[in-house]
């Protein structure tokens, strides 16, 4: 009887906290649907309307914010910066993981404390260059400066996954006459394909998601949705429920990714672990 307590104790304390962490993604939703004039007069009894998402989506009254082109953007710079650091990054990978030498954990630690160092230590730096260089509000300079946050986490993980793959089966492909690249490119790589889905989630999320570099490298041309947001709450009196609006449509990519590579995703995520 008294486990059976501590059971039912334990499932109630579980779904609580499972309310209490879904609630304001629920609240978003709550304000994404209500109408202007009951944002501030209600909480949950209301007329429900789609007319936000319709302003947000450009087909509503015109609020002078063009979301649309944010989240184009969005999408340019964040695939741009996982193709581009995948491109880099899987060799990079791959060479840390068959050849060590004297200093290569030291290396590989640098190029993960790229990952955690805070953004806000060199954006007053990158400002300065990105306007010396001109590449400052576009999507050139923006898909780069994405690459010191998805590229130190695409070789730091994938090194694990082709520590995992044993040497003898390259090793048998170079008896068969492939060259290296050979073997990387037609075993190596396709071996490991789980973990490079798994691994372009993350990073496309991490990219997607980035607040800092959009907010203070960019004014327009190249500005992302995570800044472009918040710019319904600009003026005299803030446009709450577009806001929640523009915040849920944003999440629709990532999550259509997940769920795209869903297969994938989970054969990556148990294929390999960080190694020290």
């Amino acid at each position: 009887m008294k486990r059976r307590l501590i059971a039912i104790a334990a499932d109630g304390a579980l779904i609580l906290y499972f309310v209490f962490a879904l609630f304001p993604v629920a609240w978003m939703i709550i304000l994404s649907l209500k109408p202007a004039n009951e944002l501030f007069s209600t909480y949950f009894s209301f007329a429900p309307t789609l007319d936000s998402y319709r302003t947000v989506l450009g087909a509503g009254h015109d609020e002078g914010v063009p979301f649309l082109r944010f989240f184009v953007n969005s999408l340019v710079v964040s695939l741009g910066a996982v193709g581009l650091s995948l491109a880099i990054g899987l060799p990079a990978a791959y060479a840390a993981a068959r050849w060590r030498f004297r200093g290569s954990e030291n290396l590989m630690f640098t190029l993960l404390s790229f990952r955690f160092a805070p953004e806000l230590t060199v954006i007053i730096p990158l400002f300065v260059l990105y306007q010396k260089l001109g590449l400052f509000d576009t999507y050139v300079g923006m898909i780069w400066v994405l690459q010191l946050v998805t590229l130190p986490l695409i070789v730091w993980i994938m090194r694990s996954y082709f520590s995992d793959l044993s040497p003898e089966v390259e090793q048998a492909a170079l008896l068969d006459g492939y060259t290296r690249k050979q073997a990387f490119f037609k075993v190596a790589l396709p071996l490991v394909r789980p973990g490079i889905a798994a691994v372009s989630l993350l990073a496309f999320i991490f990219a997607w998601n980035n607040f800092v570099f959009p907010l203070i490298l960019t004014s327009s041309e190249a500005q992302t949705v995570t800044v472009g947001a918040l710019s319904f709450l600009g003026g005299d009196r803030p446009k709450y429920n577009l806001t929640a609006a523009a915040a849920l449509v944003s999440v629709v990519p990532p999550l259509l990714l997940a769920l795209t590579i869903q297969r994938y995703l989970v054969r990556g995520l148990s294929f390999g672990a960080v190694k020290s």
